[in-house]
């Protein structure tokens, strides 16, 4: 690899936490052995930890600057799904070798969505090997506001924000498992998902209980009622659909919007009485969020069509480890 780890740093990255003004939470950051970061008085500290591997969670058609965006992106979702404002970042890269163009792309990507969002990065590590890509990101959230996913009761509503089964559609796209028209209004949803974070916090207080879809929403909402001790009941006719998904859910299969993977939208339940407090909350955001179902006391996800019967899916989302051993792993 031309140069050293340390070149390669000062060139690319460690310029960049001083382009953050209003960063006086950053002690010590880019070039000793570790970052030193100031949590403000109140508030509670969120990490969060995503890796990207080539031709796993992105195909070859991906741009550099595209990678970068969306492993910020992903990180910012997970931030979003807990209510937190978003800090820090430390950033560990795996590269085959040294591309100048494909770093600076990367970069680009990077950096613009750090900057959106007002996210220092405060240190990380670089080494030789197949293209990988970590981040972890730090957040706030004030004492005792974190969201959570435990916290769903029976009676409560299910939303989702924006549209479900875009990315999904457009990886089938990529792949070249299938030719979608006018895939140009939604191959954005696979490269570059936009992270909900102000929602995120909008609802705190609010939602009962949150998540980010990243596996698909039958497998991530799943995880909110395991975790709460719940069941649901969703109406497939109400989910959020692109007109490009929604012509092939019209032909019975719903497996994009329900297991497509890498929405990054929210999904939440809203106590009854906290709906005029999520009403006001919503006023002042340009999102859409759409209610699908509603929590019950009996366990299982239950699929409701248009016509009131029960519909079974093919799978729940995409896991890394299906159809291996995972004996030991955490």
């Amino acid at each position: 690899m031309p140069g050293t780890e340390f070149s390669l740093i000062d060139r690319y990255f460690a310029h960049h936490v001083h382009q953050h003004g209003g960063h006086d939470d950053v002690v010590l950051g880019i070039g000793d052995d570790a970052a030193v970061l100031r949590v403000p008085a109140g508030h509670e500290l969120v990490v969060t930890t995503d890796t990207m591997v080539a031709g796993v969670h992105f195909p070859a058609s991906a741009t550099a600057e595209d990678i970068g965006y969306k492993l910020l992106a992903v990180n910012l979702s997970d931030l979003a799904a807990m209510g937190a404002v978003p800090r820090w970042a430390s950033l560990a890269l795996t590269l085959p070798g040294v591309d100048e163009d494909w770093l600076t792309g990367f970069c680009q990507g990077l950096f613009g969505l750090a900057d959106a969002y007002n996210v220092a990065l405060v240190g990380g590590d670089t080494t030789r090997g197949p293209l990988t890509l970590s981040i972890t990101l730090h957040g706030l959230v004030p004492e005792g506001q974190a969201l959570r996913r435990d916290g769903a009761r029976a009676g409560d509503a299910i939303y989702v924000s924006g549209r479900l089964g875009d990315a999904g559609l457009a990886l089938q796209h990529e792949l070249g498992n299938m030719n979608v028209p006018g895939i140009a209004e939604i191959l954005p949803r696979l490269h570059r998902p936009m992270p909900r974070v102000a929602l995120g916090q909008a609802l705190r207080g609010v939602a009962s209980a949150m998540i980010d879809i990243s596996d698909g929403l039958l497998a991530d909402l799943g995880h909110i009622l395991e975790a709460s001790g719940v069941g649901a009941r969703l109406e497939l006719e109400a989910l959020p659909l692109s007109a490009a998904v929604q012509a092939i859910t019209d032909s019975g299969d719903w497996s994009l919007p329900l297991a497509g993977g890498d929405d990054y939208e929210l999904c939440f339940s809203v106590p009854a009485e906290r709906q005029a407090d999520l009403q006001e909350r919503l006023s002042g955001l340009d999102i859409s969020v759409t209610r699908i179902g509603q929590v019950e006391v009996e366990a299982g996800l239950r699929c409701l069509d248009a016509r009131g019967e029960y519909y079974t899916p093919p799978g729940m989302g995409y896991e890394h480890f299906s159809g291996i051993e995972t004996e030991g792993l955490s």
